[in-house]
């Protein structure tokens, strides 16, 4: 746990920000001397000494000031009780070091349960929507555990092609393939003695569905080309922003992947669900965005409701695009209300109508569109039988689907790797 020592004159004047900051979950405590640790944090008042510059904040009176720390150079803040909210957020963002931002009591929780869980090295399922911060629960698991000092690896399974997912994630040999000019050992292999973080571990094929489950239970992989098996020590932290025992039931996941991987889940919220983290969000991002701007905006009152009275449907992506547009629109020390500006909702566009055409060919194409249709709902969205019940290759169902989306019409959910 990172440890904060404030001096004695910082500990007679400065009892509020201390009180809240316990509230955080750290440990603040007085100064006596003694050993400094690379991690911890001082607070002090202006004019006295400084244990450490560089992890310093130094409190000040009066108008409101905000410089952040360099190298041999501390952090200073100064604010009155008009800032009190960001003056505080400005305070834990100076202080915090690498542990993530949270300020709200849920989102506390449970980056505490996860410290908990860090110390054992179960598998972990986080789930939550997209931008709720599931990376970064991953990567405080593992900069708690005993693999801290080991590779932390991410792989989004739905960016990688998936003819080569297989091949990057357990490895290959020289010649397995045509192009593998020559061996790579894979993610798994990358990871060995630390974290591999599986992101949307949904959008992971069936065939290789089966692949993963073998490797989580037996602790080894066999590389594409190879016929040994290598043994691996890694810990799987796997994140989904679909609702995994609702793809189960569909049969789009295996059911017994997900029990192995589900050991220890955990659950992000959306960020409306969780408001007192953001200012302290706001605050984290005004510091890593500002650049070498010689004055650092502060959010007015006004600003923050508009904050507070969103219903941020981007979650903390949505946020941050906001906070760096208000950096630009912002050209003095206030962020204003009217800095604040909110992206666009995206939606979908409404499908359009098919066209009226009496004509042969446009009945016959209506006709293999409902014919399609009803295949894929009589073979529950699986698309292999639908093209074999239908008489055509799986490619030419692929292609009359493809055409079909193109026209705005719906297709049944796939059950199939393919689709």
């Amino acid at each position: 746990m990172q440890s904060i020592f404030y001096s004695e004159a910082a500990g007679q004047t400065q009892t509020v920000l201390l009180s809240w900051l316990r509230g955080l979950g750290w440990n603040v405590r007085p100064f006596a001397g003694g050993r400094i640790n690379q991690n911890d944090s001082f607070i002090v008042n202006e004019g006295e000494a400084l244990p450490a510059p560089r992890s310093t904040l130094v409190l000040g009176a009066g108008e409101r000031a905000l410089t952040q720390g360099g190298d041999a150079a501390p952090a200073r803040l100064a604010y009155g009780n008009d800032d009190l909210v960001f003056g505080h957020a400005f305070a834990a963002a100076l202080l915090r070091g690498t542990a993530p931002t949270a300020a709200d009591p849920n989102t506390l929780a449970l980056f505490a349960l996860a410290e908990r869980v860090a110390a054992s090295d179960i598998t972990v399922l986080v789930n939550g929507p997209t931008g709720t911060g599931k990376e970064v629960l991953a990567r405080h698991i593992h900069a708690n555990s005993t693999r801290a000092d080991g590779p932390f690896i991410a792989v989004n399974c739905a960016a990688l092609p998936e003819t080569m997912l297989e091949a990057l994630l357990f490895g290959h040999t020289k010649g397995a393939f045509t192009g593998a000019g020559q061996a790579a050992q894979g993610f798994f292999r990358a990871a060995h003695g630390g974290t591999l973080l599986l992101d949307e571990i949904a959008e992971m094929p069936l065939g290789l569905q089966a692949k993963l489950l073998r490797v989580l239970q037996e602790r080894e992989v066999v590389p594409l080309g190879a016929t040994t098996p290598e043994p691996i020590d890694v810990r799987v932290i796997a994140c989904a922003n679909r609702d995994l025992p609702g793809e189960v039931e569909a049969g789009r996941f295996r059911a017994d992947l997900y029990y192995r991987l589900s050991v220890f889940p955990l659950t992000t919220t959306p960020l409306a669900h969780r408001r007192q983290d953001i200012a302290a969000l706001a605050a984290t991002m005004i510091l890593r965005h500002a650049g070498s701007r010689a004055t650092i905006p502060w959010p007015t009152q006004p600003a923050l409701d508009a904050l507070q009275g969103h219903d941020w449907p981007g979650n903390v992506r949505e946020l941050e695009n906001v906070i760096q547009r208000a950096l630009l629109l912002a050209p003095g020390d206030r962020i204003e209300a009217s800095h604040i500006v909110f992206d666009a909702t995206a939606r979908p566009a409404p499908a359009p109508a098919p066209a009226a055409d009496p004509t042969l060919g446009n009945i016959v194409r209506l006709h293999e569109v409902q014919a399609i249709q009803d295949a894929l709902a009589a073979c529950g969205g699986n698309r292999t039988e639908t093209a074999r019940r239908l008489g055509i290759s799986e490619r030419t169902l692929r292609y009359r689907l493809a055409r079909i989306r193109e026209a705005g019409g719906t297709v049944a959910p796939s059950r199939s790797a393919w689709a």
